[in-house]
């Protein structure tokens, strides 16, 4: 007695041993648990079936049968989730959105799964991923109870719209953040190139981060530097479009100091790292020293230091 058989079209083979793995293994548990099934695999030139079967005569549809739908639907949804997921968003990438370099597509799925919020193997779904499992198992469960013929991917397309709707939307702002991150790669490699081609006018530069985008900047005699005396840089120059963090890169390509010291109690914070970055070699940071110890204490920015 055949309870309900899902199938795959054949360009979607290659998912379908998966799934009949999954599907077997939480048959024989409910075999286990008194619900006698097993699960048969059919394949077709054009697709691939696999139908859950009673075992008769000990099988009772009254008493088994919710156990059996829930079974499939829960193992169907998980599998939609882990395994069909990453291509139905790269069909997405690649149609409506175009992309075909296999580099640019990898990175804005890598975005996906940021915003998506996938756990680590050994880590348990986070709640939002949870709750979408759960509405995808309870349409399926449903519909199983309904039907016996399940098309797994056009049951995705056409009765998970709220489902789709969300790849498409995480697909889309993946883009834009890969796109953001472009252009702030590019514009990070046009400010290095503006420290390569300039002359160095002091020897170094003490930058006292006191939090956040908050710096102060001394000479190697740790005296305030009066940056009116150099010519100024400003980022209006390269694109206005660009959100930079902070005006003290700005300064900091003014002053052109041979070395940059920073001086955070932050150093995992952004605006040091972009500084480590377009300065590269000539930039360290310190964490704490005779020097910074008093100051970052909470001394008076404007004091001149001996």
């Amino acid at each position: 007695m055949e309870l309900f058989a899902v199938t795959l079209s054949k360009d979607w083979a290659s998912y379908i041993d998966k799934l009949y793995v999954k599907l077997s293994f939480a048959a024989r548990d409910l075999h286990r648990k008194g619900h006698p099934v097993r699960i048969e695999c059919d394949t077709f030139k054009t697709h691939t079936t696999l139908r859950c079967v009673a075992e008769l005569p000990e099988f009772r549809l009254d008493e088994s049968g919710t156990a059996v739908f829930r079974m499939a639907a829960d193992t169907l949804a998980s599998y939609i989730l882990d395994e069909m997921e990453p291509r139905l968003l790269r069909e997405i990438i690649t149609g409506p959105y175009r992309y075909t370099e296999e580099e640019e597509i990898t990175s804005i799925e890598q975005y996906c799964k940021q915003l998506l919020g996938e756990p680590e193997p050994s880590e348990s779904l986070p709640k939002p991923r949870q709750r979408t499992q759960h509405k995808i198992a309870d349409a399926l469960f449903a519909y199983l109870e309904e039907h016996n013929r399940l098309h797994l991917l056009g049951f995705i397309r056409f009765r998970l719209a709220d489902y789709t709707s969300e790849l498409r939307e995480v697909a889309e702002y993946a883009i834009d953040e890969y796109i953001m991150d472009m252009q702030y790669q590019e514009f990070i490699s046009l400010l290095k190139y503006f420290v390569y081609i300039q002359e160095t006018k002091i020897p170094v530069a003490h930058l006292m981060h006191h939090g956040g985008s908050d710096f102060t900047m001394y000479n190697e005699q740790m005296k305030p530097i009066n940056t009116s005396e150099f010519e100024g840089f400003t980022m209006e120059l390269i694109d206005k479009e660009i959100n930079f963090e902070d005006m003290i890169v700005s300064t900091l390509i003014s002053v052109s100091p041979q070395k940059i010291v920073i001086h955070t109690r932050e150093p995992e914070e952004q605006i040091v790292k972009t500084i480590m970055q377009i300065f590269e070699n000539r930039a360290m940071v310190c964490t704490y020293c005779k020097v910074c110890g008093t100051v970052l204490s909470g001394m008076n920015k404007d004091q001149s230091y001996p």
